[in-house]
């Protein structure tokens, strides 16, 4: 297989990343999850991420389309669609696997995922992270990362248009 196939055979539909879920389950991987919109990819992001992967065996982003970043960020985002970031996401060598959700948050992907692990950014405490419950009942965890200060897309948007 190319490495281009590779890489795409890393964003998954709901059915595809289901067998792929239960093939991980049956060898004993601790799955992770994470979600966020992940437009304009910067050193936090991927310190976040390599962080998140480290607390199992595979990573999971939930990745908002094009339609929900525009409802949560204003009609200006996303800056990149989504299969530009879904692909950028995916050529990580710890990102295991990228999925879609338009929906405003991915209490539906945690709800059949299921994640070992389920993680946020610094700036959330538990109770503000969606699926906390769900996770939290079936024996897993919900950690936090502290971001890398000085990053962040809104800022490199802010810097971008101010020259």
């Amino acid at each position: 297989m190319s490495q281009w196939n590779k890489l795409q055979a890393k964003v998954y539909t709901t059915d595809t990343l289901q067998s792929q879920i239960a093939e991980w389950r049956k060898d004993n991987q601790k799955i992770v999850f994470t979600n966020g919109c992940f437009d304009l990819l910067h050193l936090g992001h991927v310190d976040y991420l390599a962080k998140a992967r480290d607390l199992g065996d595979k990573l999971i982003i939930g990745l908002n389309t094009d339609t929900s970043v525009s409802r949560i960020k204003g009609p200006s985002r996303p800056i990149k669609d989504q299969k530009s970031r879904a692909t950028i996401l995916a050529a990580m060598q710890f990102v295991d696997a990228v999925i879609f959700f338009d929906e405003e948050t991915p209490i539906d992907l945690i709800t059949w995922v299921k994640p070992d692990v389920l993680v946020k950014g610094g700036d959330y405490t538990l109770e503000g992270i969606v699926g906390h419950e769900i996770v939290l009942e079936k024996g897993g965890e919900v950690k936090t990362i502290p971001f890398v200060e000085g990053y962040s897309s809104s800022k490199l948007i802010e810097k971008i248009t101010q020259k």
